[in-house]
């Protein structure tokens, strides 16, 4: 028994270690910071009627802010040049934004329970990303 969890735990790790495997991850991690940077970008309007619906302003500004970051840090990450400060920066993004936007706290049934499960969603995010942030600059690969 012994033996054939050692030989699937090998296989598993040669897969793990592929790097496309790897860009992957990355990018499925990345994938909602690139959408919603893209649809801020091509809904500016969307965009800046967002801003004011969670109280940021000046809304322009906040707008072209965040797209900068979401796009930004996301290529970072992808690209691999300072990954650890786009994983940091989406970390921070994250947490700070699921603080805005899922106040379940405040919140009453249903809509309590469907904000907190976004809000602890999105701690898992920053979660990851502090772990991306932490394997670039261990491993640097």
């Amino acid at each position: 028994m012994a033996g054939a969890i050692a030989r699937l735990e090998d296989l598993v790790r040669q897969v793990l270690a592929l790097p496309a495997l790897r860009w992957l991850a990355l990018l499925g991690l990345c994938s909602a910071y690139i959408q919603g940077g893209l649809n801020k970008a091509l809904d500016f309007q969307g965009a800046l009627a967002e801003m004011a619906h969670f109280g940021l302003s000046p809304a322009g500004p906040m707008a072209v802010a965040t797209i900068a970051l979401e796009l930004g840090a996301s290529a970072l990450i992808l690209t691999g040049i300072f990954r650890w400060a786009g994983a940091l920066s989406l970390a921070g993004f994250t947490l700070m934004a699921t603080f805005i936007a899922n106040r379940f706290w405040e919140m009453v049934p249903p809509e309590r329970f469907f904000a907190a499960n976004s809000f602890f969603e999105h701690l898992g995010l920053v979660g990851a990303f502090i772990l991306v942030a932490w394997h670039d600059l261990t491993y640097r690969n």
